[in-house]
């Protein structure tokens, strides 16, 4: 039995690859994901170490507020330049030296722009001079507050050259330095991975990127020659006391690796998730590959019967070779997987700066479950067609026709059921629980369900979709070709609806989300012009705190309100807080109902959060800001979330301690009879020597914060690319599985006068017809799925459902050109059959 199923395999190659086409790709989907967060998890390793070799031991002040990856931007605590000379003091020691270095230092480029970085950080620090690993290319390090050095990487990006005047954006407006000098680092490189650095003064590092002089937030420590620099530590920190955190260059590598590394966890999992999607969607092109396989095998195995075989060992013929197919894919996969992540990580490096990329390895991890995955989905779509061949009678072996079309009464009934499963366990997920494992569940089982179901609706529906082709011969061949087999059509349009629904349903909240709060802050915001910036890194743009003042000043203006914002404990728990200048003038210009003006030892939050945690007007509250010590604010007014911007509101004394000290947005409230036009202009003034933000009307603000909710569908989008092409690729398994099934009839309609170019129209029009139904399938559920979790998010604020009909038509309309282009090669093999040989095919 062993050697008769090898020899199957081996003798219909064509349909080896066929069938191994699905898990390829969703195994190249595993193995890349792992792959990528691999090579970049080595690559940070080799880029922290690299950037702390010239430190033996680093000397830190413990954060006043500890922020993960995940969770946001941590600042760093200060520390007073008297640990410095204390540290120098210790034992081991040979130099200490404070050292300067935070996010947040943007660089004017030559055009006026600011200097962009999608990743990497835009450090500013003190110069200390250059050592083993810098050096100065042109000119000389900074010796006045009024001179900036940088490194070749901004030089290059920024069109600078020394001797150029500067400007620089930090916690303070827009500077302007002389740049006295360009440096880089060993082997040529320009940066660090692609990180911006600008050096200043220590005096110019301390007031711009900490926010006061005489601190710095390191000291790095070269131990004496034959110090362990782990014993050197180990004084300091004793020395120093608990206030500080003490750690060796080899620690402090691996702790800021492994921030980074937390994110990459995160992006792995959503990678994979594609990739189960796109093996789910394998599914079903190898359980339809498999049925084919079986009913062309009929009389085959019959055979097999005749002379002995048992059940147990047709179903162990059809698994093994199920194995087989799923352990060459696996293993094609996992080649492919290595390239893709191998390519993704290139492009991480190019849009991400240039970092450093470690040689490309493969984990053990992308091994194992490549060919678990590969093996286990593979075995798993078998399955059933293996219990059919094992139910093929002996006497199959004397029949023509093998295989009669089975009622569809037990799998529709079973599609009710497990629809019905899907549909409660999602609905408990979204309107009892919020569990998004129960969410998730929900949708898989449902999609189950109507792919069950597909076979009791294809007849109707694709009789109905044929009749548009039903004008020639061909046409109606094709229409009825394509609903002879409703399991067959069925398992096909499946899995093209589960990619196109995804795609819908995602498209359906992010579209009735985007709605809802353009819809909502239009309402609530009455300020006509809104001063800020679009967000495009880890920091908000900001603007001087002079301009509020000034734009009040402007004629038509009625009220003018600043608002901050930063992570904050309140009471112990992080959670983002705004700030204002003024809490009454920021009320009048949100158009909400009228509230007081905060003193510095004052907060006003929203009902909503009162409620929650019974704070009343009176209530004291500990509020613990990024770089100030806690500080005891007493509630003085309440307000409903809606109605303001956000859930705490913070006076503006307090803003000294954020991490971003001045304003990200200003909201400017116009007189009655003052128009926009007639008072825009003057606003734009204001904010034109400051390149991040500038000042529009609200609708214009408002779809600018929305806008990223076109991202998140564009990378949707892609990522389920490769789940679509999977489902096309199960129309091209299935129209050339069912020429070689059908090669007889081919030959004997053409025998009786159906031309070559009606056979590939014939074809063709099954193509469509199966594609147009599994798209219309798609939009259908991915409507009413995205409908489904919009109703339940109603309370959160996403009150209109927008359906995306341009893109559901495009949908369909792609789908009849992919069932187009997956005819072709199929087509032109049941053009080409040699005429007496097919009739002659048994």
């Amino acid at each position: 039995m062993l050697r008769a199923t090898l020899k199957s395999l081996l003798g219909r190659k064509l349909r080896l690859v066929l069938s191994g086409l699905a898990v390829v790709l969703g195994v190249m989907f595993v193995a890349g994901a792992f792959v990528l967060t691999d090579t970049l998890g080595r690559s940070f390793d080799q880029v922290f170490a690299l950037g702390y070799s010239q430190t033996d031991v680093g000397v830190t002040a413990k954060p006043k507020i500890a922020v993960s990856e995940m969770e946001g931007e941590q600042v760093d605590a200060t520390l007073p330049a008297s640990v410095v000379d204390d540290v120098r003091q210790i034992p081991g020691v040979r130099t200490a030296t404070g050292m300067v270095g935070a996010d947040g230092a943007r660089v004017i480029g030559s055009d006026g722009k600011v200097l962009q970085s999608f990743g990497p950080p835009r450090l500013g620090v003190n110069w200390v001079g250059t050592d083993d690993l810098t050096r100065l290319r042109e000119g000389r390090g900074p010796e006045k507050d009024t001179e900036i050095a940088v490194n070749a990487e901004v030089a290059k990006a920024a069109g600078l050259k020394v001797g150029d005047q500067v400007g620089v954006l930090t916690l303070e407006p827009k500077k302007t330095f002389t740049l006295v000098g360009i440096w880089g680092y060993n082997s040529d490189k320009d940066s660090l991975s692609g990180v911006q650095e600008v050096a200043f003064t220590d005096a110019a590092a301390q007031r711009l990127m900490l926010g006061e002089t005489g601190v710095y937030n390191m000291v790095s420590v070269r131990t004496a020659d034959g110090a362990d620099p782990a014993e050197v530590r180990d004084r300091i920190a004793a020395a120093l006391g608990s206030a500080y955190e003490v750690k060796t260059g080899e620690q402090l590598a691996a702790d800021d690796a492994a921030e980074l590394k937390e994110f990459l966890g995160f992006f792995n999992q959503v990678l994979l998730g594609f990739a189960a999607v796109a093996l789910f969607v394998g599914i079903f092109l190898i359980l339809n590959t498999f049925s084919i396989i079986v009913a062309q095998r009929t009389r085959e195995l019959a055979l097999m019967r005749a002379l002995g075989a048992s059940r147990r060992q047709m179903i162990g013929s059809v698994l093994l070779e199920a194995v087989v197919i799923g352990l060459l894919a696996a293993a094609i996969g996992l080649a492919a997987g290595v390239g893709v992540g191998a390519g993704l990580g290139y492009l991480f490096s190019a849009m991400g700066g240039g970092i450093d990329l470690a040689p490309v390895g493969v984990p053990m991890a992308a091994v194992l479950s490549s060919l678990i995955v590969g093996v286990v989905v593979t075995v798993v779509a078998a399955v059933l067609p293996a219990l059919r061949a094992s139910r093929i009678a002996p006497v199959a072996a004397m029949q023509d026709v093998a295989t009669p079309d089975r009622p569809l009464t037990k799998v529709s009934v079973a599609g009710a059921l497990v629809g019905a499963a899907g549909a409660t366990t999602l609905g408990i997920g979204l309107y009892a629980t919020s569990s998004l494992w129960l969410i998730l569940t929900g949708v898989l089982v449902s999609f189950i369900g109507v792919a069950l179901l597909t076979p009791l609706i294809s007849r109707p529906v694709v009789a109905l979709l044929g009749r548009i082709f039903s004008w020639s011969v061909p046409g109606r061949l094709g229409r009825l070709n394509s609903g002879r087999n409703p399991r067959r059509t069925a398992i096909t349009a499946a899995a093209l609806m589960v990619g196109i629904a995804l795609v819908t349903g995602v498209t359906v909240v992010m579209n009735s989300a985007k709605t809802s709060l353009a819809a909502q802050a239009e309402d609530t915001i009455k300020a006509q012009i809104v001063i800020g910036g679009e967000q495009g890194g880890p920091r908000a743009p900001t603007f001087d705190p002079e301009v509020l003042a000034k734009a009040r000043q402007v004629d038509g203006v009625q009220a003018v309100g600043g608002v901050w914002n930063d992570q904050a404990l309140i009471d112990g728990r992080l959670t983002y807080v705004n700030a204002t200048d003024d809490l009454a003038q920021l009320a009048a210009a949100y158009g909400s109902p009228a509230l007081p003006t905060l003193r510095p030892d004052q907060i006003a939050l929203s009902t909503q959060q009162a409620t929650e945690h019974n704070w009343t007007i009176g209530s004291v509250l500990t509020v613990q800001t990024a770089r100030g010590d806690p500080t005891k604010l007493t509630v003085a007014a309440t307000y409903d979330e809606n109605a303001m911007p956000g859930s705490y509101l913070l006076p503006a004394a307090l803003t000294k301690d954020f991490g971003l000290t001045q304003p990200i947005f200003g909201f400017v409230r116009l007189a009655d009879g003052v128009t926009v036009e007639q008072a825009l202009p003057a606003v734009k003034q204001l904010v034109a020597d400051s390149p991040e933000v500038t000042a529009t009307d609200r609708t214009t603000f408002v779809q600018q914060q929305v806008a990223d909710f076109d991202t998140v569908i564009t990378m949707v989008q892609v990522l389920l690319a490769l789940a679509i092409l999977i489902a096309v690729l199960g129309v091209v398994n299935t129209l050339a599985l069912s020429v070689l099934e059908r090669t007889r009839e081919l030959g004997l309609l053409r025998a009786v006068g159906l031309s070559r170019g009606q056979t590939m129209r014939m074809v063709t029009v099954e193509a469509v017809v199966i594609s147009v139904f599994g798209a219309l399938l798609g939009v259908t559920v991915g409507a009413g799925l995205g409908a489904a979790v919009v109703r339940a998010l109603d309370g959160e604020g996403i009150t209109q459902l927008v359906l995306p009909w341009g893109g559901m038509g495009l949908y369909l309309g792609l789908a009849a050109l992919v069932g187009v282009l997956a005819a072709v090669l199929p087509s032109i093999k049941a053009a080409r059959l040699n005429v007496l040989a097919a009739i002659a095919h048994d």
